[in-house]
């Protein structure tokens, strides 16, 4: 029962609120030229850090582009133009099948009682 409700108000297909929510972060990235994945940090989790790791060189240097945009952007207090605005895909994601992936390995990892690849406490 809570699961379900769970899926169902966490689905902008579904819940107006969750579809307001959405429209509301897609227009904050799309002023900074950002991707949703682009805000995943790598320092705070190191599944994501492996993640990216494993992507191909292009998808990061994009994406370091987008982020050193987006801070240049803040700095200045602008926001890019709309019609660059307009061709924005804030919600193209470019990470989650390569850290779905590395979840399962550690999953599985675990499951069989080997120790992991990194062991760090994030402080």
């Amino acid at each position: 029962m809570a699961s379900s409700f769970t899926k169902w108000l966490v689905d902008p297909k579904k819940n107006w609120f969750a579809k307001q929510h959405m429209k509301s972060i897609s227009k904050r990235l799309r002023k900074y030229g950002l991707r949703y994945d682009d805000l995943y940090d790598p320092y705070y989790d190191l599944d994501i850090k492996e993640a990216l790791n494993r992507l191909p060189r292009e998808v990061i240097d994009a994406r370091n582009q987008r982020l050193k945009r987006a801070m240049d952007l803040s700095l200045k207090h602008e926001y890019l133009p709309e019609d660059v605005q307009a061709m924005q895909t804030p919600f193209r994601s470019y990470l989650q099948d390569m850290l779905a992936l590395v979840k399962r390995e550690n999953a599985e990892r675990e499951a069989l009682g080997a120790l992991p690849l990194y062991q760090r406490t994030i402080p």
